[in-house]
């Protein structure tokens, strides 16, 4: 203990030299830091949002300016929203319009480089990993502005009956090496807007966008479709937006299926969503929590933060309650050691933990191996871990991490901080252990997080669960099944299908050392053309499966890549092995490339146009033979027996927030 924070005493200085630029660094233009060039300016920057049938269509429309004498290439860079395909990316120059194709990445930035070598109009949008996407506009003459858009999609799920979208904007503080070599320019001139609109085949309650209240104006036209519009001048690309939307109390548990098929011989695609109603009882004794707190130099920003949310956690805490407290950096060492929960313990901990400092990289190996020790068998363990996910010290390999949890009988509830975060990782590090992780914003409230989280860990869960699908063929599933569900969780899963007809749907889980059968059956249809983008989803879904999978040493690396590529190029989506070239209709015929995302964008905007002059679609497949007995899980009922530590650490956490947002 002494010797983490003499370690971590002594980065203060560091850390606060650096706090400014990690607190603002954001979406923005780039150029290197020390160039000559006045920034690009963006001038108008503008967000159109569709949320429909379980997924959002996110539109951005963004007016930048060359204010220079010298012609340049623009660079935009923006957080990647987790889960998310970016299938579209056109430049209006004038009269002139470039439209993007999606080809393998090696393939896409070598014609682009052709195309900026040769002075002509071109375009590039790639994925850097988890963490961005960047946007290359070339050529920009002096004083010239353009317009870029770019359209991606994204599942929402709904959580205790909260649907929460987050347009990220705010980098999170973890990319130190670009912040040295990058200057970023994020401040728009004239206009930022957003318009969100969502529409619900279940009624709505609500909407909110917490950091919008002052300027949002919120407008319905039935209970199923609310609209949410926001402009601001002078805005700078530094803060999330966060929307929420809930819905109506009591609402049954069901299973809904959104299918597209183009036609009789073409493969169809399904979105299949299970929101159970279960009657999952209240926990009430006491249990073991070990709380693993990121304390690196990459947290610097958020340590006190992560501290206050600690000690309101630990306050609120029961007397058969009992903790102990692991902070990492380059190592792990336990700074309290397993206690019970009474009011002069925690106040002892509480100061403890004000000594902690940030400092030094990440060895998050080291860190959960440590939570893991002094486990009691007698006890209910579970583990809060709190992290950015930048793993750089020790032990890095993901399958490592998997190894380790799966010897231990806990649950790992992890809270990844900032967009750039890793969250595949912490997400396999929940998973293997029967957890759950979440993102958190800065830009969250209390009211948003708590209903997201609330009652899951103070409430039973359905174990080993197994989803089975017979008569018609399925095929292709991937989602989010895990091991378990949670109260208020929903289980969202993609497939695909060839024949229309029957199937039989069952959903098998232990409940109270139970085993239950969940059961309904349902038509796959023939032809439906609604929902093409969900062509795009499933691609993503499976990309992230691969991925997953070779983390975990399943499948090997190199064929993992070519998978990812196939599929990035089939869907015309943006994932770490392809990217997106943007060029003239002539560019694209002369090097002999088809346009296949041409042809499917054409048939989203078909299908759009329509949904758009449509009330929303009730998908429940299950009305005639209901799959459960019980409502959903919605706010008005989670909760149940005493509070729990890990909704009071969102709290905690997001209070905070909110408190330094108001400072």
């Amino acid at each position: 203990m002494r010797a983490l924070l003499q370690k971590t005493i002594l980065g203060v200085a560091i850390s606060t030299s650096v706090s400014v630029s990690q607190s603002t660094w954001a979406a923005g233009m780039l150029q290197v830091a020390g160039d000559k060039n006045q920034a690009i300016r963006i001038i108008d920057h503008d967000v159109a949002v569709t949320i429909n049938n379980g997924f959002a269509k996110v539109e951005v429309t963004q007016r930048f300016a060359n204010p220079n004498s010298d012609t340049v290439e623009a660079v935009y860079n923006f957080p990647l929203p987790k889960s998310a395909s970016l299938s579209e990316m056109s430049i209006l120059s004038g009269e002139t319009r470039l439209n993007g194709e999606v080809l393998p990445k090696k393939q896409a930035e070598t014609i682009y480089e052709e195309q900026k070598s040769q002075g002509k109009e071109a375009g590039l949008a790639k994925q850097n990993s988890y963490k961005s996407l960047d946007f290359k506009v070339y050529p920009l003459m002096p004083k010239q502005d353009i317009t870029v858009r770019f359209v991606y999609y994204q599942p929402v799920v709904l959580d205790t009956g909260v649907g929460r979208f987050v347009y990220p904007l705010s980098e999170g503080g973890t990319d130190e090496a670009g912040q040295q070599f990058w200057a970023k320019n994020e401040q728009v001139d004239n206009s930022f807007s957003i318009d969100i609109n969502v529409k619900s085949a279940w009624p709505i309650d609500s909407v909110r966008a917490p950091n919008l209240e002052k300027i949002a104006k919120i407008s319905h036209k039935n209970a199923y479709q609310w609209q949410l519009k926001a402009e601001q001048m002078g805005k700078s690309l530094n803060q999330d937006v966060v929307f929420y939307y809930r819905l109506a109390d009591n609402l049954a548990g069901r299973v809904e299926v959104i299918p597209y098929k183009a036609a009789k011989d073409k493969e169809g695609t399904f979105m299949l969503v299970v929101t159970p109603g279960v009657d999952l009882k209240p926990l009430n004794a006491g249990a073991d929590y070990t709380f693993v707190l990121d304390v690196s130099g990459s947290m610097d920003t958020k340590l006190a933060t992560l501290i206050k949310g600690i000690e309101q956690t630990l306050g609120k805490m029961t007397g058969n309650d009992r903790f102990r407290v692991v902070a990492f950096n380059d190592t792990a060492q336990q700074v309290i050691p397993m206690t019970l929960a009474t009011p002069d313990n925690v106040q002892q901990a509480i100061e403890q933990l004000k000594n902690l400092r940030s400092n030094g990289g990440t060895n998050l190996y080291a860190a959960v191996r440590e939570g893991l020790n002094q486990l009691d068998a007698d006890r209910v363990n579970n583990m809060i871990l709190v992290t950015d996910g930048v793993t750089n010290q020790g032990l890095l390999e993901p399958k490592a991490f998997a190894d380790l949890v799966k010897q231990y009988d806990l649950r790992i509830f992890a809270f990844v901080m900032g967009n750039n975060a890793n969250w595949p990782l912490v997400r396999l590090i929940a998973d293997a252990s029967g957890g759950f992780y979440a993102g958190v914003s800065n830009d969250d409230d209390i009211v948003g997080q708590v209903l997201l989280a609330k009652s899951k860990v103070t409430s039973e869960a359905l174990h080993h669960v197994d989803l089975t699908m017979d008569g018609v063929a399925t095929y292709d599933m991937v989602g989010n099944l895990g091991k378990k569900i949670y109260r208020g969780q929903q289980v969202v899963m993609f497939g695909h299908y060839q024949q229309a007809g029957k199937v039989k749907l069952d959903l098998a889980a232990s409940l109270s050392g139970q085993d239950k059968t969940y059961s309904t059956e349902f038509n796959l249809p023939e032809v439906a053309t609604a929902n093409p983008e969900l062509e795009r989803l499933w691609a993503l879904a499976k990309v992230e499966d691969v991925q997953k999978l070779s983390m975990l040493g399943v499948i090997p690396e190199e064929k993992a890549q070519k998978a990812v590529q196939d599929l990035g190029v089939k869907y015309q989506i943006v994932t770490e092995e392809t990217s997106m070239v943007v060029l003239k209709d002539d560019a694209f015929a002369s090097r002999g490339i088809t346009r296949q995302n041409q042809q499917r964008i054409a048939v989203e905007q078909q299908a759009q146009s329509v949904a758009a002059q449509q009330a929303p679609q009730n998908y429940r497949v299950d009305n005639s033979q209901p799959t459960f007995n019980r409502p959903a899980h919605s706010l008005s009922r989670g909760g149940g027996g005493a509070a729990n530590p890990l909704m009071l650490l969102v709290l905690g956490l997001l209070a905070m927030f909110s408190f330094k947002r108001r400072r």
